[in-house]
Parts: structure tokens; sequence; C-alpha cells
């Protein structure tokens, strides 16, 4: 098992001043599609993941100081990648249920779909 957040509690963390990596583990041409906009995005393939492990991982991400959010397409690639990081020694990452179309569908259409 891994934890999990839904979108809507996503959007509402996103209307907060919370401490959060919002790890998006799309490939970059996704986000010509559909993105969400935040300070505190990060962007990081999975491929990229997986050629590089966590070295991939900016240096917030790598210090597990706050809370890291994953989030693809629709929810099976930030379930790996959370389940991946939590065998990597993360105590504090969660994968976003449904992923950024859920985003779009329940939250925020501004994000777009595809």
């Amino acid at each position: 098992m891994y934890p999990e957040i839904t979108v809507t509690d996503l959007g509402e963390k996103l209307k907060s001043d919370a401490k959060f990596i919002l790890l998006d583990v799309r490939e970059l041409s996704e986000l010509d599609h559909a993105k969400v906009t935040d300070s505190r995005l990060e962007v990081t393939p999975m491929s990229r993941l997986a050629s590089e492990g966590v070295a991939a991982l900016s240096e917030s991400a790598r210090s597990q100081e706050i809370p890291v959010y994953v989030l693809c397409h629709h929810g099976s690639r930030s379930v790996q990648v959370t389940m991946w990081l939590a065998q990597q020694g993360y105590k504090n990452v969660i994968n976003v249920s449904g992923g950024i179309d859920a985003y779009a569908r329940k939250v925020d259409s501004s994000v777009g779909l595809y």
C-alpha cells in the first residue's frame, strides 16, 4: 500500500501556504497539453528517474524535509514513482490519485486535458 491524496485535497493544498513539492513525473512533451502552475511544482520525468535515480530530483526533493506529492497523467506512473521513492527510504511521499486528468476534470479545467 502507498499513501494517496485526492485531487480535491491537492487543490486545497495548492490554495494554501503549505510547504510541499508537487513532483510531476510526466514527460516534458506532456506539459504542453496540461500543467499545474504553482511555485511548488517540480518536473522530473519518470524516464529521467529511471536512468539517473534519485540524483535526478532537485536538492529540495532529495532532502526529504517536506512532503512530496507525485503527479502524472492518470495516476499509474505516479504510483510507481511513489512506491519506488518509498523503497529508496522516502517517508513523506504521496501519490496524487487520478493524476492531472482528474485534477482538470474535478478541480481546475484551465490546466488542460489530453
